[in-house]
C-alpha cells in the first residue's frame, strides 16, 4: 500500500485578525503552507486555529491558494471547553474525510459513544456547585506533573455534575521545620488542606515531602475527611496508620529509612535494593477483591477482580497485614497470589482509600475512574447514596453508568473491525 493511503499530513494555521480592522486574514496560513510545501510537504488537512469561526470567504481562499478541497480546510474556534473540540471536527466531517482518504475497514461510527460525549460537553458548560480537592505532592510548583490525576479528578467531577477545584499543596510546607523557617507558608498550606472537601495525595519517589505527606493523611484520618492516596499514598497511609495508631513511632518505608525496627513498606522481595534500573512492577495486573464487604468493590461494579495499571518498585509488608487489619486497617484488594497488598481501606471512615495501583491512568471523560469517582462523591457526601442506588447517578448527573468492566474503553467496541491481513 502506497504512503498516500497510509499516511495523511496535518498543518496548523492561525488566520490573523488585525484589532484595527477586525477582518480574518488567510496570508499568514497561506505562506506557512507554501514554506511546507518547499519542504516536500502537502498538507492533507488545514486546521485554522482562531478566535471564532472561519469566515466562508476566508476559507475559500485557504482552499484556493493552498491547493486543497474546502473540506480539507478545518476551523477550530474557541470553544467553552476542550471537550467539545471533538463535537467540532465531527461536524466539519474530519472522521468521514479519514475513513474515505485512508480506506478505514471501520462498517460504522460509534454514535453512542458520540452522543455520551455530547451530553458531557453540555453538561460540563451547566455546572454550578463545586467540589475542593487537596493535592499534596512534591512536584506542585509544576501542574503537568500530576496531568493523568488532575484529569482524573475532572473526569469524575464531571461525572456528578460539579466543578472542579484543585488546591495544590507543596507537602513541604506541611511539615513542622516549615513552620519555624517560613510561618507563612506553613499557615496557607494548612488553611488550603483544611478548607478542601477531599484530600489526596498521588504517587512519587524520594524522601523529600513524605513527613508532610503523612501529616496531611493523619489530619484525613482524624477528620474523617474524604481521602485518596495513590501508590506511594498508600504506602504512607500504612505508615501514619502503623505510627499513630499502633504505636510503631519509627514505622517507616525501607526506601527512607533502611534501618527501621518497623518495615511497614517494603522492596519487592524479587528485586535487589542496591539495582535501580529495571525493577520496577509495570503494567496492567489483576487485583482480586478479598471480601464483598467493600467500598472499592462496589465502585467497580462488584467484580471479582479489576485490572488497573502499576508503577512502583516498593509495596506493603505482607507480614504486617494481620497486625493493620486487627486494627481495622483492611486490605480488600490483593494481587492473584495472595502476596501484594493493592487496596486498604480503613474501617469507620467516610472514605479512607489507598491503591498501590495508578487508576488514573484507566480514567475516561465519559468512564471515571472508579476510585477518583468514590473521592468526589465522598467529598460531596453522596458516596452512600450512590452506593444504595446500586452505583447509579441520578439522571440529572450522569451520562454513563459504571458497568462492572475495569475497562474504560469497552465503549470502542461498537466499532467493528475486519481481521487484518498481513499479506
Amino acid at each position: 500500500m502506497s504512503l498516500t493511503r497510509n499516511a495523511k499530513e496535518i498543518t496548523w494555521g492561525k488566520p490573523s485578525k488585525p484589532s484595527s480592522t477586525r477582518e480574518q486574514k488567510s496570508k499568514p496560513t497561506q505562506y506557512s503552507v507554501q514554506k511546507l510545501r518547499g519542504l516536500g510537504l502537502s498538507p492533507d488537512l488545514i486546521v485554522c486555529r482562531c478566535s471564532d469561526p472561519l469566515e466562508t470567504s476566508v476559507k475559500d481562499k485557504i482552499s484556493m491558494f493552498c491547493h486543497v478541497e474546502p473540506e480539507q480546510v478545518i476551523c477550530v474556534q474557541d470553544v467553552s471547553s476542550i471537550y467539545r473540540v471533538p463535537l467540532l471536527l465531527e461536524e466539519q466531517g474530519v472522521v468521514d474525510y479519514f475513513l474515505r482518504r485512508l480506506n478505514l475497514p471501520i462498517e460504522r461510527q460509534p454514535q453512542k459513544l458520540l452522543t455520551k460525549w455530547k451530553e458531557m460537553a453540555d453538561r460540563y458548560d451547566c455546572l454550578l456547585e463545586t467540589c475542593s480537592i487537596a493535592l499534596v505532592g512534591k512536584y506542585t510548583k509544576l501542574f503537568d506533573s500530576y496531568a493523568s490525576v488532575t484529569k482524573a479528578l475532572e473526569h469524575s467531577a464531571l461525572a456528578i455534575n460539579h466543578k472542579l477545584e484543585i488546591k495544590y499543596i507543596d507537602s513541604t510546607d506541611l511539615e513542622p521545620s516549615t513552620l519555624q523557617e517560613d510561618p507563612a507558608h506553613y499557615h496557607e498550606a494548612w488553611q488550603k488542606l483544611c478548607s478542601a472537601h477531599g484530600v489526596l495525595v498521588p504517587g512519587g519517589f524520594g524522601v523529600r515531602g513524605t513527613e508532610g505527606k503523612i501529616q496531611a493523611i493523619s489530619w484525613a484520618r482524624k477528620q474523617k475527611k474524604p481521602f485518596l492516596g495513590v501508590c506511594l499514598g498508600m504506602q504512607l497511609a500504612v505508615v501514619e496508620f502503623s505510627r499513630n495508631v499502633l504505636g510503631w513511632h519509627d514505622a517507616n518505608s525501607t526506601e527512607f529509612d533502611s534501618k527501621t525496627s518497623h518495615p511497614v513498606v517494603i522492596d519487592m522481595p524479587e528485586h535487589s535494593p542496591e539495582q535501580m534500573g529495571g525493577t520496577m512492577r509495570l503494567g496492567k495486573r489483576r487485583t482480586v477483591f478479598q471480601t464483598k464487604n467493600s467500598v472499592m468493590r462496589k465502585l467497580y461494579g462488584d467484580p471479582e477482580f479489576v485490572e488497573e495499571r502499576h508503577r512502583h518498585r516498593f509495596e506493603v509488608n505482607p507480614v504486617l497485614k494481620k497486625c493493620l487489619e486487627e486494627q481495622g486497617l483492611k486490605f480488600v484488594g490483593q494481587d492473584v497470589e495472595g502476596e501484594r497488598m493493592e487496596i486498604v481501606e480503613l474501617e469507620d471512615h467516610p472514605f479512607f482509600v489507598g491503591v498501590q495501583y495508578h487508576p488514573e491512568f484507566l480514567s475516561r471523560p465519559i468512564k471515571p475512574s472508579p476510585p477518583y469517582l468514590g473521592l468526589l462523591l465522598a467529598s460531596v457526601g453522596r458516596l452512600s447514596h450512590y452506593l444504595q442506588k446500586g452505583c447509579r447517578l441520578s439522571p440529572r448527573d450522569t451520562y454513563s453508568d459504571r458497568s462492572g468492566s475495569s475497562s474504560p474503553d469497552s465503549e470502542i467496541t461498537e466499532l467493528k473491525f475486519p481481521p487484518i491481513n498481513h499479506d
